[in-house]
This record gives C-alpha cells, structure tokens and sequence, in this order.
C-alpha cells in the first residue's frame, strides 16, 4: 500500500544548511521567534499531522470523490473531521498578521508545512491553501471593514475561501469574461454569471466560503482593463455572525481525471451580493496577488507528486524480485534480484530525486524570496527579492510541474504492471499530477511570462539579476577543483543563457512569432540551469560537511552522487533545447490551418 513519510531530514539539510534559514529569519522584521527550536517543533508537528491523519484519506478521497446534490457538497470520509484538527491545530494562522488572530511567523514556515500536507494528501490541501491567496489579497487589497469582517475568519480557518476567475468562454484570456456587478444604492453589488473549475467552490468543511471574485462593471472598458474585483461570500455577514444565504450556489461538479477528493465547481452567481475590493477597473492588478501565490503553491504540486513517487517507487524497487543483474546475482539466495539493480530502474528513482530534491531547494529558495519582499528591513533588498520572485514565479510553477508529472509517471513504470492497478496509488498520483500543468496559468502561458514579459519587455535587466548571482557563484568557486564538475559546465550555460535569450530577442524584432515559437523550450531550459545551481550548492554543501568530519557520511555521499547524475544525465537536455528554440517559428508557422488534415 503506498505510504508517505515527510522527509525532515532532506528539509533540514535545504533550510539549514544550504539556505541559511536560521540567519535568514533572524534578519527579518518580526521574525525574531522563528528560533531553530521553535521551527524544529513546528515541522515535527506538522510532519505527524501529514502522516498520520492526511496521507490514509489520500486513497480514500479518490475512491469516494466528492458528492453533489441540490447545490450541497459532501467531501469524502474522513475529510471534515481532518479539517476540524487542522483548525484545532492552529495550522490555518500560521504564517499570517497578529492583528487579525494569525501567529505571525514567516510565510515560508508556511510553505513548509504546506509541503508536507500537500504530499500527504494533495486534494485536502486545496481547501485551506487557497484560502491561503484570498487571505494575501484581502490583505493587501481590502478595505479596513473589509479585512475586519472577512480577514480574522479566514486566518482562523473557521471560513474558507476561493478564486472565482474562469468561465465556460474564456479560460487565461480574462478580457473576455461577461460575469457583470451591477451597483446597488447601499454601495454593494449584484453579481450575475457562472464561473467554472472554482476548486472548493462549495463543500461541509466551514461554516462559510468567501469567493474573491471577477466581474465587470457596467461602464467598465473592454478587455482586461475594464475588470473589477469582489468579495461574495456564501453566507452574508451580520454583527452576530452569518447571515442570509447569498445568491451563490454550486451548479454542478465537474467530473476529473483526478483530485477527486477536491470539489471543483461549476459556481452560478445569481443577484449575488459582493463588494468591491480595491479600485474600480483594476481587479486583474488586484488578483495577481492572488495568482502569484497559487503559483507557487502550483509548483509545490509538482514538487509533492515527484517525492511522493520518488518515496513509494524506491520502496517498491528493493523489495520486487524480476531477473539478475547483468554483472551476477546480487541476492543469490532469493529467486530473482531486486529491480534496483537495473540501471534503468536506477535512472528512473534518480531522475525522481533530483527533481524532488532539486525542486524542493528551488522552492524554499523563491520562499526566502516571499519573506524578503514582505519584511526585509531595507528597501533596496526587498526590491531585488521582488524582481527576482517575478522572474522565478513560472519558471517554478511550471518546470516543476512538468518535471513532476514526469517523476509520476517514472513511478507508474517502476512498478511495471502493477503501477496501472489502482490499489498500489501510482496511477492516482499520475492523474492527480496532471493538472498542475493546466491550472494557474498552463505551462505555456507561463513560458510567454518567462520569456516575453520577464526577459524580453525588461531587455533582459530582470535575468541579469539572477545570472549575476550564478555568475558570482561560479566566479567564487573557479579554483575549487572538487567543485570542478558542477561549476564549470555551470558557468558556460550561465553566460549561454544570456546570449541565447539575446538571439531570441533579435529574430523577434523581425518576426514577434519567434517568442512563442521558442518559449516552452526556452522556460525548460531555465528551468534546468536553475536547479543545476542549486544541486551545485547542494553539492558543495555535503562536500563541506564530509569534509568537517561532520556524521551522517552516507546522507552526503548521496548528495554528491545525485548531483552528478543531475549534471551528467538531466542538465545535458539543455542541448536539444537549444537547437529547438534556436530552429525559428517557421516550421510552425508555414503549414497553413487548413492543410493540417486533407
């Protein structure tokens, strides 16, 4: 049966030993009680949460879905009452503002726990983690009643909340949404429209559902700039608590691939009441706030579904027996060798780690990123972080994604036929990885982010903030011949990257085609460079530690190991992408439409 145990250890090494987490929270304002000790505990807690409540409902939420009827939701068993000890737990106030009942510590500290209980289980985590986004919205965007109101019940977890974006017409283009806020006479307005794939639009967990949500206003501009955005609660406020039930109600579920543990909705907004959060016409500004969170709670998907596989593929690999080695029995006294000694099953189990490992270094790292932005003391970092966040923003969500699925998909054939048999879990965390690369923006749009808005618009200023940080990396680190094997084919892509990204530019100076053409390949490649300095760093870190004489010989001789696989066997895909990005848009361009099937 497949099993999840959260990884403290390899979490310990990213934050404390690679990252400098301690000095880092120490450096933050506010953050002073982010003590070892203290997050230590915090993450042991959270660990035995995940393990020992979330991971058993992770099958089960497959197997039973969510039910839909008469516009009510019913999550699967077990799921409510794994919700009330998450509330009990103070989980939900973690990372979030004093003043309306949160605990104050670091948004990172929240994506740590929310690592693990994503891993867990990850359709439970969708109902807390967006509220995670509408909380950071409120926060910023709101009004003080509003954030009196709305703020304190969703910190404490007692309500829930949404992102109500999509229609049945419009997916990513946002300009074209028709749902319309009429103004009433006592400053609120009526909604009317339908909204779809609103996760945890409608389900029992909380007494209540606050929908953060898109509308136009009707003197509102056409396209993107005439979008407002609304508060709608499902329940109305009152002095004394909740109120009348609003004009919104769960029309449908849609039927899934996978996450069938979590709602998602089909949402009719009719005469709802809402209220305006933040200027009239500027709701897309507003809800990027939103967006950029789930982001990069998308790509902790990613992350999630990689060592989940990783986890339950290696575990299955040493004790299936099928065939010798080719170099001689290895268990002569069992029938058959276990399949890790297969080279190819090792390729597969250490293209996992790497991605599990790497992709976790890659977000606690944007995570350190989160803080800087909200509480460096200096402006100028806090400016630099937030430069550096817009840059690495989709090159984490979607890389991860996509490496991810990946990884899941590498776990479904370790286990060979078995792996295509649901009871073994392999091929739910395949279906269930699936979407991370659709929602949130697909992999595509966040490859036009990448390479149109991020590189291109700011003539490559935004990507020379972070190759100067490789370039100073590998620049410190030129005469150290152990690091000799990551820090030189390190380097020569660092400076690649720039001079590839500069003859994308040129061709679409003649031809704007040449950005899209070019852009998935370009974000993958990105995405490949980014990890190769962090399994770098990583590297260099385990070789300081065996050094030191430090224990744990066996856990950095690991490191090393899957560093140089990293470097040996992933990093090496950078060179097709080249060659892809570099062949220009005609060959997708010159076949008409109308000739792609006679």
């Amino acid at each position: 049966m497949p099993e999840y145990k959260v990884p403290l250890r390899d979490m310990s090494f990213v934050l404390n030993e690679v990252l400098g987490y301690e000095q880092h929270y120490q450096r933050l304002l506010g953050c002073e009680e982010a003590t070892p000790d203290m997050v230590g505990a915090i993450m042991e807690e959270g660990a035995r949460f995940s393990e020992r409540v979330l991971a058993p409902l992770n099958q089960i939420g497959d197997q039973q879905g969510c039910r839909w009827q008469g516009g009510e939701v019913t999550t699967p068993e077990g799921f409510r009452d794994a919700y009330q000890q998450f509330v009990a737990g103070g989980w939900p106030s973690l990372a979030h503002s004093v003043e309306f009942g949160g605990q104050g510590l670091p948004e990172s500290l929240g994506i740590v726990i929310n690592e693990m209980i994503g891993t867990a289980n990850w359709a439970w985590s969708m109902y807390p983690g967006l509220c995670h986004g509408a909380m950071n919205t409120l926060a910023a965007h709101g009004s003080d009643e509003q954030k009196q109101t709305y703020l304190s019940k969703l910190v404490s977890g007692e309500w829930t909340g949404t992102m109500c974006l999509t229609e049945p017409h419009c997916g990513t283009d946002l300009g074209m949404l028709r749902t319309r806020a009429e103004p009433q006479a006592d400053g609120s307005y009526h909604l009317n429209g339908t909204k779809i794939f609103i996760s945890a639009g409608e389900h029992d967990l909380s007494d209540n559902i606050v929908h953060i949500v898109l509308a136009r206003l009707p003197d509102a501009p056409e396209g993107t700039k005439g979008i407002s955005l609304f508060i709608v609660p499902k329940f109305l406020p009152n002095g004394a608590g909740l109120g009348a039930r609003n004009g919104v109600s769960c029309g449908s579920l849609e039927h899934k691939m996978g996450i069938h543990g979590n709602a998602t909705c089909v949402m009719n907004f009719d005469n709802a009441v809402g209220y305006l959060i933040g200027p009239a016409n500027k709701g897309l500004n507003c809800m990027f706030t939103f967006m950029n969170t789930a982001r990069i709670g998308t790509a902790q998907q990613g992350l999630a579904h990689a060592e989940w596989a990783f986890q339950n593929s290696l575990n299955y690999a040493r004790d299936r027996l099928q065939m010798r080695a080719l170099s001689g029995a290895k268990r002569p006294d069992k029938a058959a060798d276990p399949i890790i000694v297969h080279p190819e099953v090792r390729k597969m189990l250490l293209t996992q780690k790497a991605f599990a490992e790497g992709g976790r270094a890659l977000i606690y790292y944007t995570a350190q990123l989160v803080d800087q932005v909200k509480l460096a003391t200096d402006e100028a970092e806090r400016e630099e972080a937030d430069t550096l966040l817009a840059l690495l923003t989709p090159i984490a969500k979607a890389f991860l994604t996509e490496t991810g699925f990946e990884s899941a998909n590498h776990g479904l054939q370790v286990f060979g036929g078995h792996g295509y048999i649901a009871e073994w879990g392999m091929e739910q965390n395949v279906r269930d990885s699936r979407i991370s690369m659709l929602y949130e923006g697909t992999t595509q749009i966040q490859a036009l982010d990448l390479l149109g808005r991020k590189v291109l618009l700011t003539k490559g200023e935004t990507l020379k903030r972070f190759t100067k940080i490789l370039h100073k990396y590998c620049q410190a680190n030129a005469d150290n011949t152990q690091m000799a094997e990551f820090i030189e084919p390190l380097a020569q892509l660092n400076k690649e990257w720039g001079e590839v990204s500069l003859q994308i530019g040129m061709k679409a100076l003649k031809n704007r085609e040449e950005v899209g053409a070019a852009s998935v390949d370009y974000l993958m490649y990105a995405g490949y460079i980014t990890l190769g300095y962090l399994w770098a760093r990583m590297a260099q870190t385990a070789q300081q530690q065996l050094a030191a004489g430090a224990g744990e010989a066996a856990f950095y001789e690991a490191k090393l190991t899957t560093a140089r696989f990293y470097f040996q066997r992933i990093l090496p895909r950078t060179r097709s992408l080249v060659d892809t990005m570099l062949s220009g848009a005609d060959n997708l361009m010159d076949l008409d439409a109308d000739h792609f099937r006679f």
